[in-house]
């Protein structure tokens, strides 16, 4: 274990970077659909409805709208997040009174998660904003929200500084936070949990095979997911619908939608994500930890 921090965070911060483009790439046609089903859940009766009408209107692209910002969502927010995950740890290990080098239990390892998510969702916020809307722009210019000819990257953002302002790149905010710090407890906690069982046979957690960093990763996406999935659905409903007019805030959305559309709107869209969770998730950690195993063992032999 390299005892520099700078050289620490440097490492964390790369491998966390390749996890979260193996996440875009392995599970963004499902989180469109996902993004689609929450904004306008009118419009689709289901998964396949979905799939099979944005398969006729776009084609196989439509599935990947978004994609540019995604990846540097997943990039930006998980290179912050697994830096930051290893700096709240060193912290969490000074406040028990553990040495540098101890393993910390799987509980001290989710709340190290749940902190570090905060300074996550600050980059997350806006890229995510600029995907959504992306995902959903078909939608949004058949309900007349948005005219034609806006569906690139650069006509979101432009829009958004010119119609909302520059603070418009952080509607939901609240809710992106309110989502991550539980969703993270769950997910470095359903992790580091799977991953102490494998080992419990008396291998060394950093000595597990791909097959075991794969399911963890995907049980510990399916954790988050089912945890934390309405607080997502209001997100995206802020973050989408707000470019029609000033957006009300969490509460008000929340209370919104289960007034005139039922409780189980919150959950549109919810098969399509636990979908993607498994491999997408899977796909992360994987990354993560060969890359970071890469990179110790690199430094190892210098």
């Amino acid at each position: 274990m390299p005892t520099n921090p700078v050289i620490q965070a440097a490492i964390d911060l790369t491998a966390g970077a390749a996890g979260g483009t193996a996440c875009v790439l392995t599970g963004q046609p499902f989180d469109t659909a996902k993004v689609k089903m929450q904004t306008f859940p009118t419009m689709y009766r289901g998964l396949m409805d979905c799939a099979v009408k944005t398969y006729r209107q776009m084609g196989l692209r439509g599935f990947y709208r978004g994609t540019s910002p995604a990846l540097l969502a997943n990039i930006a927010e998980n290179s912050v997040l697994f830096m930051s995950y290893g700096f709240c740890q060193k912290v969490v290990r000074q406040i028990v009174g553990l040495d540098k080098n101890a393993e910390l239990s799987d509980v001290q390892n989710a709340a190290s998660g749940s902190v570090a998510s905060i300074f996550a969702a600050l980059v997350l916020c806006p890229t995510e904003l600029v995907k959504c809307r992306l995902q959903a722009m078909h939608e949004l210019q058949v309900s007349g929200k948005i005219l034609q000819g806006q569906n690139t990257v650069w006509s979101v953002v432009k829009g958004i500084v010119q119609r909302e302002g520059p603070l418009a790149f952080y509607n939901g905010l609240t809710s992106t936070i309110c989502r991550e710090m539980p969703g993270y407890f769950l997910f470095f906690g359903g992790y580091e949990a799977s991953r102490s069982f494998f080992a419990s046979g008396g291998k060394s957690k950093d000595e597990l095979g791909p097959m075991a960093l794969i399911v963890s990763g995907g049980f510990g996406g399916i954790a988050l997911w089912l945890a934390v999935y309405p607080i997502d659905c209001v997100k995206s409903r802020i973050q989408v619908l707000s470019i029609s007019g000033k957006q009300a805030g969490f509460m008000k959305t929340f209370l919104h939608i289960v007034k005139n559309e039922g409780v189980l709107a919150l959950y549109s869209g919810l098969k399509p994500t636990l979908i993607r969770a498994f491999p997408a998730n899977g796909a992360l950690f994987l990354a993560y930890e060969y890359s970071r195993r890469l990179m110790m063992n690199q430094l190892d032999c210098c």
